[in-house]
């Protein structure tokens, strides 16, 4: 875990203003995290830190790609990322996530590290059925609005009913139709 401690930000040493870093995620900044989501990667990050007496503001822009595999082939593919992310931190008396992009730590503490923060960013663009682009193409031609209208419920009443309106479906409403 030593190797993310480049991911740290030395928050005593931040004077009240806008400070800028850049970070490379590669395939050491995965083999940190167990997980077998991403297999790696070659990202770069650009975080922007606007400080305040109580307040934190990063933004994320991640850009570059991940190798996943392919559910259907189980072949390594790259899938292109490029997100813009916010995440704020506060100051309390103890350090608990608020929100998925509000985070409270401790005042008085001197570093906080991006690397999960990072992960997860790139973890929420990673589709749920991952699929090698030939793939996803082939599925893209074959949705159609045709396609569609099969799986669609229809929410015409039966024609074959119409004398049958006035009665309730279930006997047991019949007492309730004689209240209007």
């Amino acid at each position: 875990m030593k190797a993310l401690h480049t991911f740290d930000i030395g928050l005593d040493k931040l004077s009240n203003k806008q400070h800028e870093y850049d970070f490379e995620l590669n395939d050491a900044f995965f083999a940190h995290f167990e997980q077998n989501l991403v297999n790696g990667g070659n990202l770069k990050a650009h975080v922007t830190l606007d400080k305040s007496e109580l307040l934190l503001n990063f933004t994320f822009h991640i850009t570059g790609t991940v190798r996943l595999t392919c559910d259907r082939s189980l072949e390594e593919f790259d899938y292109p990322i490029d997100t813009k992310q916010v995440l704020r931190v506060r100051y309390g008396d103890e350090e608990v996530e608020l929100d998925e992009n509000i985070l409270q730590i401790k005042h008085g503490a001197q570093k906080l590290n991006l690397a999960q923060h990072l992960f997860d960013f790139i973890g929420l663009q990673i589709p749920m059925k991952k699929l090698k682009p030939e793939f996803q193409q082939e599925i893209d031609e074959d949705d159609s609005d045709d396609d569609i209208l099969i799986y669609s419920s229809s929410t015409e009443p039966d024609n074959d009913s119409d004398d049958d309106d006035d009665e309730p479906a279930d006997p047991r409403f019949a007492a309730l139709k004689k209240i209007k």
